[in-house]
């Protein structure tokens, strides 16, 4: 097995922290090779509010999932979410020096930059910008543009904005905790890989992932995504209100929401009791599982409502912009009784819950096929797609101090053209042996390319303002 098929994803939620190493079989499914959780105690709402013990509960996730696997994690994909985030729609444009020679690469990456230039407010900053359709001398909806001539380019974007201190808040528990921060992926992208298929993002879907903190909403149509939202409740809001209406300690709340909780307040008879051990030698105490799903219903319809105003926000009720594959529900709120049925009531729209076993290996364990672990899966495969460049970059640090230290003369002596020939020869090999890679794998969109080479520069700058700081 190459160790540079094995990929780790690290969920950094409100409620748990999960990290998990996989790597995909020969079939091109995802294996699961270990799994750790740990509860988090550092986060709300998806942002650190302390950073002794997020990296506390990180190194305890870290050290359960190498323990169930075997393998040393050396660095991560982690997931960026929380109340922080928020996402604008923006048109750019450049105009092109000769018309006459053909759109590339280089043509977009400038559009990119120019939009990552856009004046933000106090605090925050540009993490992720994701081109929709693109336009060239007037002519509208192309997709891929290179190859193609113009003088104009023109495009809409997707960019999505967060705080920076929170962003590098998340890096610093990372580095402290002894990993490397690999790469950043937005929990609600991670998640809808995991989940959603292509089919379903081509026709049109919102996929609305319920955690412990937050709601993340992302909507994709024609492939693409075209809106994202978070939304700053979710199951520790529900669990705070059976808390305070039945009277008794937050883990007695979570325990019987998970076991007696349904959304749906009519299917309880009144005569369906629930007794609650009392504390310290006190009475027992009987709660009504009728009173229970109203106290559940009336903040679930509360989430619910909230995305759907987003939706609603996204124009779907615009013909062009229909959501023909409905909403999907991920995240552990997914998994609460009779949620389904209350969002169809509720949005009108076709729903199902999202489980990511459609790209998880056969033999994985019912647990991990849980919606509650769909963005940990969708970062292990984030990882994946990236592992080849990783392991180019690998090899070339790994391989460049053998090249030095090679020679029988002391270093100093060392004429330096040799070592310069030499380092080169070899990245030109990996050079060839990464497009070899890349054309078995097949074409990449512009959207992955630009999406790896965004994260790839801004992982960067994160790593940077973290040397800097020590």
């Amino acid at each position: 097995m190459e160790k540079d098929n094995i990929a780790v994803g690290l969920d950094i939620g409100t409620t748990k922290i999960v990290a998990m190493i996989g790597k995909k079989n020969e079939y091109g499914k995802l294996e699961i090779l270990g799994i750790g959780k740990s509860k988090s105690l550092g986060v709300a709402r998806g942002v650190v509010n302390n950073i002794t013990q997020t990296i506390q509960s990180i190194q305890q996730a870290i050290l359960e999932a190498e323990n169930n696997s075997g393998y040393k994690i050396k660095d991560v994909v982690v997931g960026i979410a929380g109340q922080h985030i928020r996402s604008i729609q923006h048109t750019d444009y450049i105009s092109r020096n000769n018309p006459e020679e053909v759109i590339g690469e280089k043509d977009i990456q400038l559009l990119i930059d120019q939009v990552n230039k856009l004046a933000m407010l106090p605090g925050e900053e540009i993490i992720h910008v994701l081109p929709q359709e693109f336009k060239i001398d007037g002519q509208s909806e192309i997709k891929e543009p290179i190859g193609m001539y113009g003088g104009r380019l023109e495009s809409s974007f997707h960019v999505v904005v967060g705080q920076a201190s929170s962003i590098r808040n998340v890096g610093r528990c990372i580095q402290s905790s002894g990993i490397e921060l690999s790469g950043l992926t937005l929990e609600p992208l991670a998640s809808a890989d995991a989940v959603l298929s292509q089919e379903e993002k081509e026709a049109g879907v919102a996929l609305i992932d319920i955690g412990g903190g937050t709601t993340d909403l992302a909507i994709f149509k024609d492939g693409i995504i075209r809106h994202t939202a978070v939304i700053p409740f979710g199951g520790n809001v529900i669990t705070d209100d059976i808390k305070e209406g039945c009277s008794i300690i937050e883990k007695q709340a979570e325990l019987l929401k998970i076991k007696f909780g349904s959304a749906w307040p009519g299917e309880n008879k009144d005569n369906e009791i629930v007794s609650i051990p009392g504390l310290r030698g006190r009475e027992p105490k009987e709660i009504s599982l009728k009173n229970l799903s109203k106290i559940i219903h009336a903040r679930v319809v509360e989430i619910v409502e909230q995305v759907f105003a987003e939706i609603k926000a996204y124009g779907h009720e615009d013909p062009r912009k229909k959501l023909i594959a409905g909403i999907v529900l991920t995240g552990g709120g997914a998994q609460l009784k009779h949620i389904k049925q209350l969002v169809e009531y509720i949005t009108g729209m076709d729903t199902r819950i999202g489980y990511p076993n459609e790209h998880l290996a056969g033999n994985s364990s019912e647990e991990i096929s849980s919606p509650l672990f769909a963005t940990a899966v969708g970062l292990v495969m984030n990882s994946i797609e990236n592992s080849t460049q990783s392991a180019i970059r690998m090899e070339v640090v790994n391989e460049q101090p053998k090249v030095v230290y090679r020679t029988v003369e002391p270093p100093v002596q060392q004429p330096r053209y040799e070592v310069e020939e030499n380092y080169v020869e070899k990245v030109e090999a990996m050079e060839q042996a990464r497009e070899v890679k890349t054309a078995k794998a097949g074409p990449e969109s512009t959207e992955t390319k630009i999406r790896r080479s965004f994260f790839d520069r801004y992982v960067d700058k994160i790593k940077d303002f973290l040397d800097n700081a020590e």
